[in-house]
């Protein structure tokens, strides 16, 4: 069988598609699978890392104010499906999947008017203009909440599978991970980080609460600023750092932080609180006011309305206040067991077998027509 899965300019577009690429290779050794993205797209570095082929097209998304980008962004539209389509007739790709992001747009759209079966995934609670207006023409839209099937108004099939997350996630326990991170005192872990680019407003909170609250911080804390903050960051720091405080530029072992957490405070990003759900971790989240359609705030406050995360708007997020509500939680440990325990009801853990199991699906039931 051959697979095309188009998706990018994010980590949270790509490695969705990773994940049902790998699927489908834990079922079918012998699968071939093509990824199409832009070579200015996170995907142009993570799709062949991981081993994968990829062919590149020209598209870009479109801005909100018309003008001559606007005009331009047309122009590498039209001529992006002369490329799909030359792409498609020499793969001959038994199913389509799309996971987000301008690219897919003209890849899946391409695919579903050649009659081939068509899957799209939607990582938010809010879904992207791509996947809104994709609906009205694939076969099958996989969502990750529930409260994103309202938002869909095509004609498609819409099936709950939730967002793929790392197998390493799942397979670590509190204590190992703490052992993995040499926390050898008895004080909780908090984790604060911006997403995978850091954010600069909650760096300057933390930046605060280390340089005139240290003190009052009865906690071990490990944060993350995005590797072009760090150096700043570490500059605006004016006192020496007690060793329970780690200021890292990344966190390349996520996997343990998050296993090893009692608290995390972060963006609303669709694969965070995804991860966040799947492990069970208490959450304060700050979602990223610069995003399409606000989608981590919707993201943020379909945890909030489980009772697994308190959620804080940017423009209110002071250092007082985030400290204040780190301790609130830190110091009530019912409540951030409770708050555990509400996140992992929302926990889909096996959303990469599901993805796999409702394109096999999808094409069982849709035959492709195009060759």
């Amino acid at each position: 069988m051959k697979y095309l899965i188009s998706g990018g300019g994010t980590g949270g577009h790509v490695n969705p598609g990773l994940a049902i690429a790998k699927e489908i290779k834990k079922h079918e050794p012998d699968a071939e699978i093509l990824f199409v993205g832009t070579r200015n797209g996170l995907e142009s570095k993570l799709i062949p890392r991981e081993g994968f082929n990829i062919e590149f097209i020209e598209v870009s998304g479109f801005r909100r104010k018309l003008s001559l980008d606007t005009l331009k962004t047309v122009g590498r539209l039209l001529k992006s499906f002369g490329a799909i389509g030359k792409i498609i007739k020499e793969f001959k790709p038994d199913a389509v999947i799309g996971t987000g992001g301008y690219v897919c747009g003209p890849v899946v759209f391409s695919a579903a008017l050649k009659k081939i079966p068509t899957l799209i995934h939607e990582q938010n609670a809010f879904p992207g203009v791509t996947n809104k207006i994709l609906s009205h023409y694939v076969d099958t839209v996989a969502i990750s909440f529930e409260e994103a099937r309202a938002k869909f108004k095509g004609k498609a099939r819409i099936s709950l599978t939730g967002n793929p997350v790392r197998s390493e996630l799942l397979n670590l326990d509190r204590e190992r991970a703490r052992e993995r991170l040499k926390l050898t005192n008895n004080k909780p872990l908090v984790a604060i980080m911006g997403g995978s680019l850091g954010a600069e407003h909650i760096n300057q909170c933390v930046i605060t609460l280390v340089n005139e609250h240290q003190d009052e911080m009865n906690f071990n804390l490990i944060h993350s600023t995005g590797m072009k903050h760090h150096e700043k960051v570490m500059k605006e720091i004016k006192v020496p750092v007690k060793p329970e405080i780690r200021i890292e530029p990344y966190l390349f072992n996520m996997d343990e932080v998050f296993a090893a957490a009692d608290l995390v405070v972060g963006r609303g990003g669709a694969i965070t609180v995804s991860e966040l759900t799947a492990v069970g971790v208490p959450s304060v989240i700050v979602p990223s006011p610069y995003v399409a359609e606000n989608h981590q705030e919707h993201n943020a406050r379909a945890l909030e309305r489980k009772g697994a995360a308190v959620v804080i708007l940017q423009d209110q997020l002071t250092p007082d206040i985030l400290l204040g509500q780190i301790q609130k939680l830190i110091s009530n440990k019912d409540l951030r067991s409770k708050m555990a325990q509400d996140a992992k009801k929302m926990g889909i853990r096996n959303a990469a077998e599901s993805l796999y199991g409702l394109l096999k699906d999808t094409m069982r039931t849709k035959s492709s027509k195009a060759w």
